[in-house]
């Protein structure tokens, strides 16, 4: 033990929270004021708090790529999120950050997800335009701080500062220092919330944040390899064309000379993880060494996402991401099932809103005397929330034709 009271750094166990990292001890709070716990932190408690919402099971049938009913073995959002949790932790744990803020925010990422996809989030958005659009992250702050109903003292989950700042900014600053939106307009719901609770939109967000977007990238880029390998739309042979699967495919087949192609594609995969994690542990480290943050309010303050992969292997990565899009996403099987989700989405949509009364108890109540701006966003937010079978049984309900995605 040190001068400080601390174990010190023994190897993989526990080390030292650094100064740069969020302390739950200095939490800027809660929107809602409340007692705090006696044995968790503010961000264990967050954690706790995303665990058990109704919105965190629903991704169990939740799309990542391929619609659930496909196989039991191709991931949904709920798998994909576990994962993306996982190589959080990890990162955070590296770096010396707060382990448990970087899970929380990992495993709330994805709570904006519509059913089917960004194909869903795509054909919601074009039906909003008229009133905002549709945004999956707004959409993520919206069920947190309003839609989720489980507390007898406040709407949503009364998340903490760093939680909801690592769910909005996780892929950086929305605003330069004047408030103009940086990627296009900033969704109304995060300006709104901003303005009650100072998000600092124009500034990062801390390290857990950026361990939280940074895994969400190794994770699909490595497991939408192993889905599209499972679908038949890739082969191990069309990997070697890519430059970061090619090199590790090279060593196993060369170690491994015979292995059958399900075992060389679970060792491409979990080298490929760790070749991305421990990239972005030097690459990150390297920039903290350069920058020297005191607190995690400078690195807020850094201008620059410091938990990143290094410039080559973001140059591979990027690579990669084109390859994915072209032959895994673009694949006419998948455009197809598309296409029909694509109709499932707006056929719901046009007629929830003709009709509210379409919709169950506690979303209907008043909408038919709404003006559209109200009923549409409530309308949404009802499809937003929907699983992938339960908009399929929606739509098998009020119409005929429903397409077959499998």
């Amino acid at each position: 033990m040190d001068e400080n009271g601390h174990l010190g750094d023994i190897g993989f166990g526990y080390r030292p929270r650094a100064v740069y990292a969020c302390d739950p001890a200095r939490s800027r709070g809660r929107f809602q004021a409340e007692t705090e716990s006696p044995t968790r932190t503010p961000f264990q408690r967050d954690r706790d708090r995303i665990i058990h919402s109704t919105a965190f099971r629903r991704l169990k049938h939740k799309t990542q790529v391929f619609i659930a009913h496909e196989g039991d073995h191709f991931r949904t959002r709920l798998t994909h999120t576990i994962e993306v949790a996982q190589i959080a932790r990890a990162l955070a744990r590296a770096l010396r950050c707060d382990e448990d803020l970087a899970e929380a925010i990992a495993l709330v990422h994805d709570f904006g997800h519509t059913p089917f996809g960004h194909t869903g989030e795509d054909a919601l958005n074009a039906k909003m335009q008229k009133w905002g659009g549709f945004d999956h992250n707004a959409q993520s702050l919206r069920i947190v701080t309003r839609l989720e109903r489980r507390y007898a003292e406040f709407d949503g989950l009364n998340l903490t500062w760093e939680t909801l700042e690592g769910l909005v900014k996780h892929n950086g600053p929305l605003t330069d220092a004047s408030g103009k939106g940086l990627k296009g307009e900033v969704p109304q719901a995060i300006r709104d919330f901003s303005g009650l609770f100072d998000l600092e939109l124009d500034r990062h967000a801390g390290l857990e944040a950026q361990c939280a977007a940074i895994a969400d990238d190794i994770a699909y880029n490595t497991h939408d390899i192993d889905d599209g390998l499972r679908a038949g739309l890739l082969s191990l042979d069309m990997l070697t064309g890519v430059a970061l699967p090619a090199g590790i495919l090279k060593g196993v087949r060369d170690r491994y000379p015979g292995l059958d192609e399900v075992r060389t594609g679970h060792e491409l995969m979990r080298r490929q993880i760790t070749i991305m994690v421990e990239d972005v542990i030097a690459a990150a480290t390297a920039r903290l060494d350069r920058l020297k943050p005191h607190s995690a309010d400078d690195v807020r303050a850094a201008g620059e996402t410091i938990v990143a992969f290094s410039p080559g292997l973001a140059r591979q990565e990027k690579e990669l991401k084109a390859f994915l899009y072209k032959n895994m996403y673009r694949a006419d099987d998948v455009v197809r099932v598309r296409i029909e989700a694509e109709r499932v989405v707006n056929d719901l949509f046009d007629a929830y809103f003709a009709d509210p009364r379409e919709m169950p108890e506690g979303w209907r109540e008043g909408l038919d005397r709404a003006e559209d701006r109200i009923k549409a966003r409530d309308v949404a937010d009802f499809l937003a929330g929907m699983t992938d079978t339960y908009a399929l049984k929606e739509h098998r309900r009020m119409f005929d034709d429903t397409p077959d995605l499998g």
